[in-house]
């Protein structure tokens, strides 16, 4: 089947579904030639294929698959949308080759066929999982723990699944949201992926809009390529801008670039544009510093009844990232949230005493250039002897006090830069910054930060950040 007329059945198909569903099954059909691309990756092998595709959608990974592997057994997909069935069972149909379709939810039905032990154990594996988060309390949760994958979203259960559904060698190839690279809720399942398979190649897209342009997806994807049970080798990077891999290159690192033996999280680091990760601006752990990072404490729809719409001689600023416009705080601000939190002792464990302090916003906008956004408190602008961090800033602190004004400083200048950008990136694919990613990442000696601090203010622009930081260690 040529490649314009599966695009022409996506779009077509697209257009006939039931956008409610489109939302609550997660469906983003895939383009041909990112299909044609996944399919690229699998190693030919010389014995019959069972190739399992879920979330199968109109099939477009599945007849990518077949141009790439012979000798197929059988191929076993699963699609819950009785639309995109109609459309599946035309296009498999015509590949004449032996198939069945499951309209069966793929969760519950491959997790009795691993409880029952009647799984299929199969070679190949293409998949577009749906995209939609699990809640904890969810019949999914349960269904899924229950053999013991522990996970947050629809993408990172199909996969987990199709792992345990795949015969040792089998290759895996999905192409998935950047966020279970890192944080704490995808960690049970980056675990499980990295005990059971080999990674062997990430494909990166450089433009976050385009690998599902058609459905105005903003999510950053990756393809990935995994081998069950598999010695772990080293690793194919690559990357282009968009889905028409026409400016793609690749480059092979070794295993240890991109999941540290240290690091207890298992962070998946994904070096495409690092800068040279070795040089002297990344080289120790924050705790090496004395200086910690936390979530902001005060949850304020948790304490309601506390806050104010205008600071008293008896309450604290409560500080949100409206507060800070260009760098400079403005306080208080009119706003529709509060100003102010009451000191009292049902709040005082919640507060910090008045000092330097570094804050970093958890959520960045899709829009916003840099990933990590860092401001200072100075102690004079705030006239108080507490202060209330909302639960949405990541904050530095020692020991939940202030830290010294120079290396506050000298902190602010190394998170504002381009440099601390792109290599945040190297590991981090969405928008939210955690507290994790935070005390993950390496930070410059605190004779270069003291260096960096002295010389900092609020006011540089973007430019001059770069430069000091240049100046500084290079």
């Amino acid at each position: 089947m040529e490649s314009c007329h599966v695009d022409e059945v996506r779009l077509k198909a697209n257009l006939a579904l039931n956008p409610k569903n489109k939302v609550t099954l997660g469906q983003f059909m895939t383009p041909s030639v990112i299909a044609d691309y996944m399919a690229s990756l699998f190693i030919p092998v010389n014995k019959e294929v069972r190739l399992i595709d879920c979330g199968a959608g109109i099939g477009s990974l599945t007849i990518s698959a077949l141009k790439a592997l012979k000798r197929v057994a059988i191929i076993e997909l699963w699609e819950l949308d009785p639309i995109m069935r109609i459309y599946l069972e035309q296009n498999i149909r015509a590949l004449k080759e032996p198939y069945v379709i499951h309209s069966e939810d793929y969760i519950y039905d491959s997790v009795n066929r691993i409880i029952g032990k009647t799984e299929s154990q199969f070679t190949h594996a293409i998949l577009n999982p749906p995209y939609k988060k699990i809640k904890s309390s969810s019949d999914y949760r349960k269904t899924l723990r229950s053999i013991g994958i522990e996970t947050v979203n629809l993408y990172s259960a199909f996969l987990a699944l199709t792992i345990k559904m795949m015969e040792k060698d089998g290759q895996i190839v999905a192409i998935v949201p950047r966020s279970f690279c890192n944080g704490p809720y995808y960690k049970s399942f980056r675990k499980q992926m990295l005990l059971e398979c080999s990674i062997d190649h990430i494909h990166v897209f450089e433009s976050r809009d385009q690998a599902f342009k058609d459905d105005d997806v903003l999510q950053e994807n990756i393809i990935i390529k995994l081998t069950k049970n598999a010695k772990q080798r080293d690793v194919t990077l690559s990357t282009s801008h968009n889905q028409l891999f026409n400016d793609y290159i690749e480059k092979t690192v070794s295993f240890k670039s991109i999941v540290k033996d240290s690091d207890k999280e298992r962070f998946i680091h994904i070096p495409i544009n690092e800068l040279d990760i070795k040089n002297d601006l990344f080289k120790i752990e924050l705790a090496e510093l004395s200086v910690t990072v936390s979530t902001g404490p005060v949850v304020d729809f948790r304490m309601k009844e506390f806050l104010e719409k205008e600071p008293t001689k008896t309450t604290a600023p409560l500080l949100y990232s409206h507060h800070f416009v260009n760098g400079q705080l403005e306080y208080p601000k009119q706003h529709k949230k509060a100003n102010a939190i009451r000191i009292t002792p049902e709040t005082e464990k919640w507060l910090m005493p008045n000092g330097f302090y570094v804050l970093v916003k958890r959520f960045t906008a899709k829009e916003e250039k840099k990933r990590v956004v860092a401001q200072i408190i100075d102690p004079k602008d705030i006239n108080a002897l507490k202060i209330g961090f909302e639960n949405h800033w990541n904050v530095f602190h020692f020991k939940k006090h202030g830290i010294n004004e120079t290396l506050a400083k000298g902190l602010a200048c190394f998170l504002n830069s381009t440099q601390l950008d792109n290599y945040f990136r190297v590991f981090s694919g969405h928008t939210q910054v955690n507290a994790t990613d935070l005390k993950n990442i390496k930070y410059p000696t605190l004779e270069v930060l003291m260096d960096l601090g002295k010389y900092y203010n609020t006011q540089m622009s973007q430019n001059q950040i770069d430069e000091l930081i240049i100046g500084a260690v290079y």
